[in-house]
């Protein structure tokens, strides 16, 4: 059996997956702890904890994985080999070539990118040509794929949507966009859109569902925001399918009905097209099922 490892580098946790690549099947998972500022320099601790679950994997396996493809935060080289640019954090990725690091075939993408890689192989975007996609969670992520490619721009900065603004009053954020939707909506910023009161968007929901008319306002200005981005970027990308995933929207219960007022409101719909926007189906193991499809198709 051809396999390969998807491998989902996190803040302060390492996923990583075996997949038949032929068919997508996930065979088998494991996670470590990122280890973020630990190892030996040159030599961060999470590559010494990837290098470690690879050869988990393929001790388990028997035999060599045919790829590994590796998903992190930061802006990816367009031909995959490394994180070129990711200031501040996760000191040692940035220029880290996988492939040499590893010895093994190996790519390496974006975190949002390589979500929605993962949904449209395996996920509630299979087979499409043309989505966009927003992940919602400390930060907002995003990625677009048109005519079934996945756009990367000049320095792999294409699909970052968290830093479009729908506020241009607001506090910038760490790109320097005012009123950014990742400021609107992200779980970075609820402390400061809340006065202190919340700092978890489960708990300003769990207020808002218990009657809090205060939990209620900033929820409900959060989702009109996410429906006034959404709906410009149906303007600007015409896509089939609009999916949200992260954290955020394992409450898309709360999320569906508010989204679904809005864009009826704000989306452009000549004669009568709507766009679907839909909630991301592989959930946190998303990003190991993009960086394992990214590195087949691109070895």
């Amino acid at each position: 059996m051809t396999y390969g490892i998807g491998i989902d580098l996190g803040g302060t946790q390492i996923k990583s997956a075996r997949f038949n690549l032929p068919t997508g099947k996930l065979l088998v998972t494991a996670m470590a702890a990122t280890n973020d500022g630990q190892g030996t320099s040159p030599t961060p601790g999470f590559a010494l904890a990837i290098r470690e679950l690879v050869n988990q994997h393929e001790a388990e396996a028997g035999c060599a994985a045919a790829v590994v493809g590796v998903s992190a935060p930061g802006l990816a080289d367009r031909d995959g080999s490394c994180i070129r640019y990711m200031p501040g954090k996760l000191a040692g990725l940035e220029s880290l070539v996988w492939a040499d690091f590893l010895q093994r075939p190996a790519r390496c993408l974006n975190d949002a990118h390589a979500a929605l890689m993962g949904e449209i192989w395996q996920g509630a975007a299979r087979a499409k040509q043309d989505v966009v996609m927003l992940t919602l969670g400390t930060g907002v992520g995003g990625a677009v794929v048109c005519n079934g490619r996945l756009l990367q721009g000049q320095i792999g900065r294409a699909g970052h949507l968290g830093h479009l603004a729908v506020d241009m009053e607001g506090p910038a954020d760490c790109t320097g966009i005012p009123g950014s939707i990742e400021f609107a909506i992200g779980n970075g910023s609820l402390a400061q859109r809340t006065g202190g009161k919340f700092s978890m968007t489960r708990d300003l929901i769990a207020a808002m569902e218990a009657g809090d008319a205060d939990a209620q306002a900033v929820w409900d200005r959060s989702i009109k925001a996410l429906s006034v981005t959404i709906a410009g970027l149906i303007n600007t990308f015409d896509p089939e399918l609009v999916l949200i995933g992260g954290g955020i929207s394992n409450a898309w219960a709360s999320i569906e009905p508010g989204l679904h007022r809005w864009l009826d409101q704000f989306e452009w719909r000549p004669g009568g097209h709507r766009v679907p926007v839909l909630h991301a189906s592989l959930g946190e193991w998303a990003g190991c099922y993009g960086a394992v499809n990214f590195a087949s198709s691109h070895n």
